[in-house]
Formats: C-alpha cells, structure tokens, sequence
C-alpha cells in the first residue's frame, strides 16, 4: 500500500498566524490588564483628594461658635531644591526648619511639609518665593469665633482637623466632612492643570452640631464666675446653669480657661472641664438631697425638732458645726436653713447603710452621667461597708463622697421639678455631611427619686436659706430665688484640711414658677474667705440680675406645665 503525504498550504499558516496576532491587539487594546489601564491614566489625569469643610458648632440661636476657614499650607519637593532655592528659603525659614529640609534633600525625599496652616503674613512671604519645588496646598483650619467663650465644651482639633477634646472629640465622626476629589488633566510637556470640566464630586453638605447652650447666657456666667475665681484666688472653679424641666444645659463654664486657636502656651490643668470631669466634696449643698433620701425613707419628719450643740461626738469622729456655736432647738427645715451640721449629723446616724447607698445611686451618684461629651467622672460614693465610725454622719453633711458639678446639680432639679431624675443633654440637633438628622436632644426622664409632697417642703426650706439663712448674699430684688450654700474642707492625707475649701452655691429661680437653676463651684480660694455664703453666693446673684435684661428671657427648650412652689 502505498504511503499518502499531507502537505499544509503556507497560505493556510500564514492565516493561522494572522488571526493569532489579531486576537493578541485585539485583547490588549480591548480588554487590557487593570494594571496597564492605571498606569497609561496616571500619565494624563489623576484624581486628587479635595478637602472637605469640617462641620459648624452652633449655640441653641443658630450662632456659629466653630467654623473652618480656608488657610494656605506650603510643602517642598526637595528633590527639585537648587542652590538659590536654599538661599531664598534661608531669609523666610528658621533654623530648625531649613535643617529638616537638608535632611530631606540627604534622604531622596519627595514630599516634605514645609509649614502647614500659614498666618496671612507669612502665607505672603511663601507666595514671593518663585520655585519650581514649592507647592501650595489649600487645607481648611478651626476658627473658633469667640475665643474662650466656650471653650471646654467646644474643645479643639489637632493640625488635621480631627477631634481631641469636648464636642470636636466627642462628635468628630459627624463633624468629619469626607473629603470629595478633583480630576487633574497633565498635558504633554506642560504643567498639571485643572479640568474646568470635573468640579469637585462630592454631593455633601457641612454638617452641623447645635447646641442648647445660649451664647449669651454662656458670656455672662463665664464674666462672673472668672472674675470671682480671679479675685479669690482659686484653684479651680466651674459653673452650670441648667432647665431643671428638661435637664437641657444652657450654660458650662470651667476655670482656668484657655483659647483654643492658641493652645501654645497652654497651661495643661486649663484643659479640664471641671463641670464633667472634677470629682469633689459637695459639703451643704448636698443635704438637701440627703434630706430628701431621708424623709422619702421615713428616717425624719417634717415636724422634727432637733437639739444641735456645736459639737457632735460620732463614734472615732466629731462633727462640728461650721461657726463653733450652738444652734440649740431647731426644726427639720432648719437644718438645711442654718445648714447645720450637727443636725444632719443626727439623720445620718440612724439611717440604714445599704438603703442609703442604693438611694445615691438612684439620684446618680457614683456613676457616669450621660451627657454627650467626653471625660465624664463617676464620682465616687464609697461602699456600704466601708461606712465606718463617723463616715455615715459625715455623708449626711456632704463629706466623705466626691460628686461632680453636673452630678449635683441633675440631681438637685428633681427638687425643682417635683421629683422627676432629667438625664442632662447639651447637643439640641445633629445633621452629618449628607444634611440627614442624626441626632436630637431630648427631654428624658431616668426615674422619680422623690414624691411632689417632699420635692415641695425641698423648695420652701430653700426660699427660707435665701430669705433667712445661710444664703442671704444671693438675694436680689429681679426675682424671688431659692438655693443652698456650701463650704467644705478639702481631705489630704486621710485627714480635712484647715486651710484648704470648697465655696459653692446652688439655686433655682423664680421661685414661684422656676425656670431656672445654677450651680456655682469655687474651688480652693486663697484669698482669705472660703464660705460659700460670701464667695459662691454674690456672683449668682450678678448673673441672675444680668440675665434678667436679656430679651426673649426664657430656657432655651422647655415642656409641659410647670408646677407651683
């Protein structure tokens, strides 16, 4: 059989050859790789990152209190530096600086910040500098309105507009603004220009945080209470001036202050915002909360009459009345009018421990309050068993326990509101970058820590401290007010301090229909007087009196029918 022999036609391979190639463009010019596709774009447009605005801090009226603003920033491309690019950055740089940049030149270094958020004045000395390796680079910097006013509840950010402290930290995942993008066209041989086309995309809006705290308000608590810390020379003082209706803040103040486009030469203790974060002893003002815990308990009578010397021996203590006189036969109400302490003394000594305890807890003490900003103390109210000796005497006077200025004055507008525990709220509304609501303040109510009937009796016995008793230096003739003086011995060393006080007032107005509450801490005043008669209790009334010549004077959000003192 003879062999056959098959022989391919060259035409045929070069066909075959023809569509192998083709189908090669075909699937490189089609259907490239991803990889391919980034790098050929980059060498025409890129998408660059556009700085958004970060979002406005407003108070209860709609005023802006923070606000971005557009500032120049200028880096360097080392790399690009020439010999009279370095002599021209040594008349505007200093030392430091122009050292970073030769360290950079050293390193191959493409990129370095040569001053970020420039003043005006020296943004003018950048711009004269013509050289091919300095880039302007537009950012956005906080400006905070009104200085100090504010100042420990606005907070502040760091040079990248992130939040560090009270609402700019508490709220920076709303005020955060996403940052949108800008497509930059590269034409051959020529520098980067900017597509006119392709405007930022970024379909946000500037979020918006407002407050309850009327910036009016806010200026003449922060005038007062400064002015009074100067003068005494305190440690410390803060200031809270609430709707007890509502537990809406309208007012914060904390000293020392600080501005906070200025935090250079800062003094770090000027940080803390002792409304929310001061653990102190509350000493008088807080028996009227005692008083309330313990007529609720039945462990006194309204009727009650009590024989005070002026020293109490109590078990490895004594209790002492706080001028070292007798106050002899007195009534229950007395005992917060004289504010005495050996009466008071008497109280503590026959109420049960663990009902006591669990009462605090009930008004809020010695647990977080729950207020939208950051740092907030616990306070500290020691276990029942740890209630030994004189302890439980020296709890019923306001010792032995450490509570905030917030914690306080929450619990004392339940006396107010006739019974009724507000969680306190200081944002009325916040809006994120896309214009959706996402959160609102509302009024809250944690649970009723007294009966109407007592929350009543509460307020008469405190009209009578200001018409009668300890509390007359508040007492102006604007309004009808009610309130509750403190003063008490800072403890060191396991010991109370003779020359270390707390000065603190606390009250509520117009007494008839109050609209109204304050708290007023001054903390280890050196200025010889430490009473809270005499230091808290003047400077209430100047702010009370300069409230009353504000227009439209009235709680920023209130509810509901309010109820006869």
């Amino acid at each position: 059989m003879k062999a056959r022999y098959y022989f391919i036609s060259p035409w045929f391979l070069f066909f075959l050859l023809f569509i192998l190639v083709g189908g090669v463009l075909v699937e490189r010019h089609c259907y490239p790789d991803p990889r391919v596709v980034q790098q050929a774009q980059h060498q025409y447009w890129r998408r660059v990152p556009v700085k958004a605005t970060r979002g406005v801090i407003q108070d209860t009226r709609g005023i802006a209190m923070v606000i971005s603003e557009p500032v120049p920033s200028f880096a360097l491309d080392p790399s690009l530096l020439t010999q009279e690019d370095m002599l021209a950055l040594h008349r505007v740089l200093s030392g430091d600086v122009l050292a970073r940049v030769m360290a950079a030149q050293e390193a191959n270094t493409r990129f370095l910040w040569l001053q970020r958020k420039v003043p005006p004045e020296a943004a003018e000395h950048f711009s004269g500098l013509k050289m091919r390796a300095l880039r302007r680079i537009e950012e956005q910097d906080r400006r905070y309105t009104n200085r100090e006013l504010m100042a420990h509840v606005l907070g502040f950010c760091n040079i990248d507009n992130r939040g560090l402290a009270g609402i700019e930290q508490a709220w920076d995942s709303t005020l955060y603004n996403p940052p949108g993008y800008r497509i930059v066209v590269r034409n051959p041989g020529k520098q980067p220009a900017s597509s006119a086309e392709s405007p930022a995309r970024r379909p946000h809006v500037t979020p918006v945080v407002t407050l309850t705290l009327d910036s009016r308000i806010q200026y003449i608590v922060e005038k007062h209470l400064y002015n009074a810390a100067k003068k005494n020379k305190a440690k410390w003082a803060s200031a809270i001036c609430m709707d007890p209706w509502t537990g809406a803040i309208l007012a914060m103040a904390s000293w020392p202050s600080y501005n906070p486009q200025d935090r250079r030469r800062l003094n770090p203790e000027a940080l803390t915002n002792n409304a929310v974060s001061r653990g102190y002893e509350p000493g008088s003002t807080f028996k009227p909360v005692y008083m309330g815990i313990a007529l609720e308990r039945g462990w006194v009578r309204t009727n009650e009459v009590f024989s005070c010397p002026a020293r109490l021996k109590v078990a490895d203590g004594t209790i002492t009345e706080a001028y070292p006189v007798a106050m002899g036969n007195i009534d229950t109400a007395h005992l917060l009018v004289k504010s005495s302490n050996v009466g008071m003394a008497q109280i503590g000594i026959r109420a049960e421990r663990s009902k006591t305890y669990e009462s605090l807890k009930a008004w809020g003490f010695g647990q977080e309050t729950d207020i939208e900003l950051p740092a907030v103390a616990k306070g500290i109210v020691p276990y029942p068993e740890q209630w030994r000796g004189v302890v439980p005497a020296n709890i019923a006077i306001g010792q032995g326990l450490a509570v905030t200025p917030l914690q306080l004055i929450t619990a004392e507008a339940a006396i107010v509101n006739g019974g009724r525990l507000m969680s306190p709220y200081i944002v009325k509304e916040a809006s994120n970058s896309l214009g959706e609501i996402v959160y609102r303040g509302t009024p809250r109510v944690m649970r009723e820590v007294l009966t109407p009937e007592t929350a009543a009796w509460l307020r008469q016995a405190m009209r009578a401290v200001v018409v009668e008793g300890t509390g007359r230096q508040a007492a102006t003739k604007v309004t009808k007010l009610a309130g509750k003086t403190g003063t008490a011995q800072v403890p060191e060393r396991g010991k109370y301090s003779r020359s270390r006080y707390v000065a603190s007032f606390i009250g509520f107005w117009p007494y008839e229909d109050p609209q109204y509450m304050m708290l007023i801490v001054i903390g280890e005043p050196s200025g010889g007087r430490y009473y809270g008669g005499e230091l808290a209790a003047p400077p209430f009334k100047d702010i009370v009196e300069e409230m009353d010549e504000l227009d439209d004077y009235a709680p920023a959000a209130s509810v509901g029918g309010k109820m006869g003192a």
